[in-house]
Order: structure tokens, then sequence, then C-alpha cells
């Protein structure tokens, strides 16, 4: 396969080797940097070094673009007109949502197939074998261009715009979970409780993560005001032992913005909502938005 690639630093230059490896053809870098090590990255791929997209691009069955998010719309309008027809452009940035759909409109007006490509996962630990989440156009090239370097290629129904959205909704649950085992295990260290904490922790490896996260949404509309008292003697006693909550700051103030919900509800006669994820995060929803 021919591969233009627009921006090649860290990401660029990983799947740049990758795709060399696997026997692809890099048929032209293009990089603002125009330095001693950008010219021997481009060497080193048999590639000419370009400073912004053109008629070069012609040549290629695939432009994928690896620049900084914010400006990947710009940059994908500027390299659509001079693409062939039947070529794929893979944008594998960490765009927003709104600019991945402006630039497939872009390339949707240029009869171009888009593929916006969300990369799950750091670059710097997995490399070229960080699974990839697709949506859009050209699942077949962008596949192969991704399994040929050793990733897991998952391409969801659905607009570009749409995998990245959920890279950031799975961030919302990883980050937030490394933040709290990075409190809570601080905690626990201090506490001399570490290894008892894991063993009464335990019950939880048994559950899958996803029925243990529809479980919280039902229990929640039901018992969050008592469970509000336990996250403040939890807070307390991270005070008590000389730490700083921050994360629990933030819980504290959901399940009290629920208990508020909750005891509004319960004032008016009602039950907040039927007991099915579906209708508890409906009104859940409601709760958040009114914040």
């Amino acid at each position: 396969m021919k591969i233009a690639l627009i921006g090649c630093g860290e990401v660029g230059h990983c799947y740049t080797r990758a795709w060399i490896a696997a026997g692809h053809r890099i048929v032209g870098i293009c990089d603002l940097r125009s330095d001693a090590e950008m010219a021997d990255r481009a060497k080193a791929a048999d590639a000419a070094l370009h400073a912004e997209p053109g008629a070069w691009l012609a040549e290629a069955d695939v432009v994928v673009s690896a620049v900084y998010g914010y400006s990947a719309a710009e940059v994908a309008a500027q390299a659509l007109p001079h693409m062939r027809a039947g070529a794929v452009y893979a944008d594998f940035t960490t765009a927003s949502a709104p600019d991945m759909q402006k630039a497939a409109a872009a390339a949707a007006a240029s009869a171009i197939p888009f593929m916006d490509v969300a990369i799950m996962g750091a670059i710097a630990l997995l490399a070229e074998k960080t699974p990839l989440l697709c949506a859009g156009e050209g699942a077949a090239v962008v596949t192969a261009l991704g399994e040929s370097a050793g990733a897991t290629v998952r391409i969801i129904e659905g607009k570009p715009g749409d995998a990245v959205r959920l890279k950031l909704l799975r961030s919302i649950m990883t980050k937030g979970m490394e933040s709290l085992a990075v409190e809570c295990l601080v905690a626990a260290e201090r506490m001399g409780l570490r290894e008892s904490l894991y063993e009464v922790l335990a019950d939880i490896d048994r559950t899958p993560l996803t029925a243990f996260m529809d479980s919280f949404v039902r229990s929640h509309v039901l018992h969050a005001p008592r469970r509000l008292a336990e996250v403040r003697e939890a807070r307390d006693q991270l005070h008590e032992a000389g730490l700083e909550p921050l994360v629990l700051d933030g819980v504290e103030q959901l399940f009290a913005r629920s208990t508020r919900g909750i005891e509004a509800a319960r004032a008016k006669g009602e039950a907040p909502a039927p007991d099915t994820v579906e209708a508890r995060l409906a009104w859940l929803t409601t709760l958040a938005r009114q914040s």
C-alpha cells in the first residue's frame, strides 16, 4: 500500500517504521519541522519531506493525518483536494468530534472516504500495536493498515467523530478509576492496610465491569443518601490520616446532587425512576443538566 503521512511526530514516526517493516511504501512525509531529525526520519522512510500538502498526495492509496488535534480539520481541508479518487483519508489525530465531523464533511464533498481512527491507549506503551477504534468509510483499507502493524482494529457502526467520542467516554471511566486508585491506595498504604484492601476488593473481580457499572446506576437512585454519608466518613478518614482528598470531594458532590434529586422526588410523593438502567440514567441526566 502507498501511504502519505501528514505529521511525523511521536505517533506518525511510530507507524511509519511499522508500516515500512510490513512492506508498505511511504510516498511522502509532510511536517512543519524541517530540522535534521525530521530529515533523517524522511530519509529512513525513503520518502520526500514536504512542508505542506500538495500534488504529491495523489500518489497515495491512503493519506494518514497524525497532526495535533486542533489543526486536524484545517489540514484535512488542505489535503483533500490533492487526493486521487478512491484513496482513503485516515485521521489518526485527537481532534474533537465536531472537528472530525467537519473534516469528514469536506471529504464527502470531494468524494473521498474518511475514517476517524481513535488510538485506544498510549503509543509510548504499546507503540504500533495499540488498539484502534474506527468509524467512517474506508474500513477495508484502514483495517489492513492497522493489522499489518500488529494492531487490533475495531470498526464501529457510526459516523466520523463517534470513535473519538467513545475514546473520551472510555477516558472518563479509566482516568476516573486511575485517580480513585491513586487516592485510595495512597491512603491504604499510609494506614498499613493495602494488602488487606486487595482482599476485601476481591468480590469486585468476579463481576464483569459493564454489569458492575449498570448495578451502580440502578442502586445509586435508591441509596445515594445513605452512601453520601459513607463518602463523607471516608473523606474524614483521609483528613485524619493527614491526606488531602481530591477525587473524593468530587464523588461527594455527585452523591449530594443525587440526594437532593431523590429528596425532592420523595417530597412530591414520587419515585425517582423505574428500576431499569435506561430509566434511571434518564432521570440522572435531568439532574446533570440542571447543575
